[in-house]
């Protein structure tokens, strides 16, 4: 009998009511991001956007309670209007990446995650966006990002209405 946690992946889905241009325009305009990234209760005072396969974005989500949280996203495939393929890391505020449990972060928070953003045009200006988390260690910290990510994609839905 294997010892090792049981490992999933956190799989959210949403339908928008926005064309698929502008939910991936979402994705990529550093405007829009800092609209909607980080959970209720965060801001998102930096958004560097590199948006191209090969490059790296820079984000920080940042709350009174919780201080300032930096982020990268290494993209690795992005297929225009239909998928974004980036690895997911924790960052110091100079970009260089941080041990996640360093940060006061759970020892199952997961380095090097890849996270998969998917849009299916559903018609009359409706948008199907999945977001896949890869390899979460089942437990409380991806409850924790699963409610967060939902949180995240109830400000973007407010960026479309």
């Amino acid at each position: 009998m294997s010892s090792e946690p049981e490992k999933r992946d956190l799989v959210i889905t949403r339908v928008f009511d926005a064309p698929v241009a502008r939910v991936w325009q979402a994705w990529r305009d550093p405007h829009d991001v800092m609209l909607w990234w980080g959970p209720d209760g965060f801001t998102a005072p930096v958004a560097r956007i590199d948006f191209r396969e090969g490059g790296t974005s820079f984000v920080c989500m940042s709350s009174p309670d919780f201080g300032d949280n930096y982020s990268t996203w290494d993209y690795t495939e992005i297929v225009p209007m239909e998928r974004i393929a980036y690895v997911h890391n924790l960052v110091d505020k100079d970009g260089q990446r941080v041990d996640p449990v360093a940060m006061g972060m759970p020892p199952d928070f997961p380095q090097d995650q890849l996270q998969v953003i998917t849009f299916k045009d559903m018609g009359g200006d409706k948008t199907e966006l999945t977001v896949t988390e890869h390899g979460w260690t089942v437990g409380q910290m991806m409850e924790m990002s699963r409610i967060g990510m939902e949180q995240c994609l109830n400000k973007m839905a407010a960026i479309f209405a």
